[in-house]
């Protein structure tokens, strides 16, 4: 998996960024998190090698806007040439997890619907609220391929009606990691794969967090093994 950050800079939009890793990593180098601009890395699929190939190889899976959000505000002016790249390099797939899924319609290219086939659309809800506010707008969007992740998972949710308009294609799940990281509960975890479950839809756990409770037991998480304990947890589901 690749990382392409195009541009950096965001602003805190719900309960769930409250520990926002990028803020505190800005912040111990004593950058304003809140101030956007535009990377080294904008044109990244596109750079080539010596011997003319591209740089990130066909087939690759990449991950857009992990320090900011690919439909922030700020960057309207700059998206353009980013849904270029894009619709050049359709050998490739491109992810965007974001918050901001009541400013897509507005944001997507003229020719979506007849191109793009390689960008799908992830919306990360924290709570019950935030899955109320934003899974009925992704329900209503014409796109090729519908996500939803709940990370950082703050409470027990239900989502089973979003799950019945099978609209949906996957869920994932995850804690919270690093300083302050609030705790996730397995229990959570488990309701939701029962509701994936229920309407087919395929469910991911990749994370614990780093304050994981299983069992009624609390467990601290280095963030290195997260991922890792998350996959063992998942016999427990099956």
């Amino acid at each position: 998996m690749i990382m392409w950050n195009p541009w950096h800079g965001c602003h805190k939009k719900s309960e769930g960024c409250k520990n926002c890793y990028m803020f505190s990593f800005d912040k111990e180098r004593g950058i304003d998190s809140n101030i956007f601009f535009i990377t080294k890395d904008f044109d990244l699929p596109l750079k080539k090698s010596k011997n003319k190939e591209y740089k990130i190889a066909s087939g690759e899976e990449v991950m857009i806007c992990l320090t900011s959000d690919f439909f922030i505000e700020e960057a309207d002016e700059y998206r353009e040439k980013i849904w270029d790249i894009i619709k050049t390099r359709e050998d490739l797939t491109f992810t965007v997890i974001t918050k901001r899924i009541e400013r897509v319609e507005k944001c997507l290219p003229k020719d979506f619907s007849d191109n793009y086939k390689n960008f799908f659309i992830c919306v990360t809800v924290e709570n019950q609220k935030r899955a109320d506010e934003r899974l009925p707008i992704l329900i209503n969007l014409n796109l090729n391929y519908k996500a939803i992740t709940l990370s950082p998972m703050l409470e027990k949710m239900d989502i089973k009606k979003y799950l019945a308009t099978g609209k949906i294609h996957k869920v994932s799940v995850a804690g919270e990691n690093y300083k302050n990281a609030r705790p996730l509960n397995f229990d959570w975890v488990k309701d939701i794969y029962n509701q994936c479950k229920l309407y087919d839809v395929q469910f991911e756990f990749y994370d614990t967090g780093s304050n994981f409770i299983k069992d009624n037991k609390k467990y601290f998480v280095p963030h290195r093994l997260g991922r890792e304990q998350a996959k063992k947890a998942m016999k427990y589901l099956t």
